[in-house]
């Protein structure tokens, strides 16, 4: 039996019968609320239910404190109606966005490259269009488990095909099924779009800033706007560790050479480059030698926790604030929680 859940402020309501999660029946209706590891452990998509009742489910108790459930807040990645529904959400509105809806798709893997010793690129066709945004993300079924894992999709191909970028997580269980088991001509099983990671709209210059495979949902919001503004300028300054791991550097290089209003800039923190055009230093280092102001600019910072958060003090130093910086921290499960993804509902924070 689906029962009403009712989301407010934006005053939608949704079906969700009492195995669906009220945050998953949400996505798929494309109403997007706070989330981020989905397994009941951050807290990001705590809401309070003003009506009706639910179980509360899996939510882990430093998560969703005792006094909390008490004043009737929930875990919406959790929770399940009961009855009838109505949710208050801290729910953030941007003018003119307009989120797809959340699907299932099977995919066939077409192919597996190994661009650096731990990052895998997989190419995978899916049955089904898929209205993902530039920057966002699917979920992978971890075949044999209940496990989903994150990955975004880096850049769209013909006939239906989408690419990924997966780096190595060791004893990760789905980097190690990626890296050990899954093999061209295998069936995929996914689910998405997820997260709010995405291109805005705009006219000024932009600021692309990537660490390791943090470059996929960088890619493909370059991609996106090359081919929609071309004349907007745009850098990218993509850090790796040694050169070695700048998997994608050819052609990001050849895109940039064929692209007047796109500059890329490919540096390395742990070993003297072989090519002048490849800076010596961190993403935040670069970033510093390079600008003395952003203002006007819009910023985007994927990749590890640390690199991003060393990204978003050197925007701040260089006078670009909250409202311009978008950020997409990829963790490792280990580092938070099952989960691969930050709180996507914050900005430069």
């Amino acid at each position: 039996m689906a029962h009403r859940v009712r989301i407010e402020p934006v005053g939608r309501e949704v079906p969700c019968d009492e195995k669906t999660t009220i945050l998953e029946a949400s996505l798929r209706r494309g109403i997007w609320l706070p989330h981020a590891c989905t397994h009941g452990t951050c807290g990001t998509c705590k809401a309070r239910i003003v009506e009706g009742r639910v179980d509360l489910g899996d939510a882990s108790a430093f998560a969703l404190m005792d006094f909390e459930r008490e004043d009737g807040y929930a875990l919406l990645c959790q929770a399940r109606p009961l009855t009838d529904v109505v949710v208050e959400a801290d729910v953030e509105i941007e003018e003119g966005v307009s989120f797809p809806a959340v699907d299932d798709y099977t995919g066939v893997v077409e192919e597996i490259a190994s661009p650096a010793p731990n990052v895998r690129v997989l190419t995978v066709r899916i049955e089904g269009e898929c209205a993902a945004l530039p920057g966002q993300y699917l979920q992978f079924e971890v075949p044999g488990s209940d496990v989903r894992r994150a990955y975004s999709i880096a850049r769209r191909l013909p006939e239906g095909r989408l690419e990924f970028h997966v780096k190595r997580s060791p004893g990760g269980l789905a980097s190690e099924w990626i890296f050990t088991r899954l093999q061209a001509g295998d069936t995929v099983e996914l689910s998405g779009p997820y997260g709010r990671f995405f291109l805005r709209e705009g006219e000024g210059p932009v600021l692309f800033l990537a660490g390791g495979t943090g470059l996929a949902p960088i890619k493909a919001m370059l991609l996106a706007l090359l081919e929609q503004n071309p004349m907007r300028p745009a850098t990218l300054i993509f850090g790796a560790r040694t050169e070695a791991e700048l998997y994608d550097d050819r052609f990001l290089q050849e895109l940039a050479d064929v692209h007047p209003n796109l500059t890329y800039i490919p540096a390395v923190s742990d070993e003297q480059p072989h090519e002048a055009r490849i800076a010596l230093g961190r993403v935040d280092e670069v970033l510093r030698a390079r600008f003395e102001r952003l203002k006007g600019y819009q910023a985007y910072v994927a990749g590890p926790p640390p690199m991003v958060d060393a990204c978003i003090a050197a925007l701040y130093e260089r006078r670009l604030f909250a409202r311009d910086i978008y950020r997409e921290d990829f963790y490792t499960a280990a580092e938070h929680g099952e989960s691969v993804r930050s709180p996507l509902s914050r900005r430069g924070s």
